[in-house]
């Protein structure tokens, strides 16, 4: 028998981590099949905010599934882009996938326990729970985005800055609609909290952006 030689850095870990992502949100489909449906045309039509922003909001199944799709699908996104944009980022590591997944997920649950825990305070929960139920659903809606940018990424278009960039302003469309739709429908509740809203923007919103984007061009430098 000749022997066979293997290359060990594969990326089949990669095709299992977007398998996986699919499972998820083929199983919030057939779970929650007329709630899928109303998520679908989020960007285009308020009817899925209207109708489960008053219902369970954070923490029922459908909004679990989607969530964990996003981080897996987020985490892959970030760690494709920058091995497409930084050359010095080293392909396939799943080590390095895992780190950013543990980061991203640690970030996400801090963020939303910070949120809620100022709702409880400042007595107004009910306000800030409809108001993170809102981010949440545009994030996770943008993480659909993202699987389709990991397909191209990984199957298609290898290391297409082309590819990276376009799904970056997709996303921060999708999220930016979001934005302006919080923004139109709590109005009077931001006026009157306009100093915490400017430091909440500051803290969890703007900073984290500039510490992952300082970290990884002093990485390529």
């Amino acid at each position: 028998m000749e022997p066979i030689l293997r290359n060990p850095n594969t990326a089949d870990w990669i095709s299992l981590v977007i398998l996986g992502s699919i499972f998820l949100m083929v199983l919030a489909k057939n779970t929650f099949y007329g709630r899928f449906l109303n998520f679908m045309i989020l960007p285009f039509n308020n009817k899925y905010i209207f109708m489960y922003n008053k219902k369970d909001k954070l923490f029922n199944w459908f909004n679990i599934f989607f969530t964990l799709f996003q981080l897996l699908n987020f985490s892959l996104f970030i760690y494709l882009a920058a091995g497409t944009l930084f050359a010095s980022v080293e392909k396939y590591d799943i080590m390095g996938y895992v780190g950013i997944l543990l980061g991203l997920t640690l970030f996400w649950g801090l963020k939303v326990f910070f949120q809620l825990g100022n709702g409880f305070i400042f007595n107004s929960k009910s306000t800030i729970s409809e108001i993170v139920f809102k981010k949440l659903s545009y994030l996770n809606y943008s993480g659909i985005v993202m699987l389709l940018a990991n397909l191209l990424l990984h199957f298609v278009f290898r290391e297409s800055k082309t590819i990276v960039i376009i799904s970056i302003l997709i996303i921060f469309l999708i999220n930016a609609i979001g934005w302006i739709t919080i923004l139109r429908n709590h109005q009077k509740f931001i006026a009157g909290n306009f100093l915490y809203f400017i430091l909440y923007l500051c803290a969890l919103e703007i900073a984290p952006i500039i510490i992952i984007g300082g970290y990884l061009i002093e990485r390529n430098l």
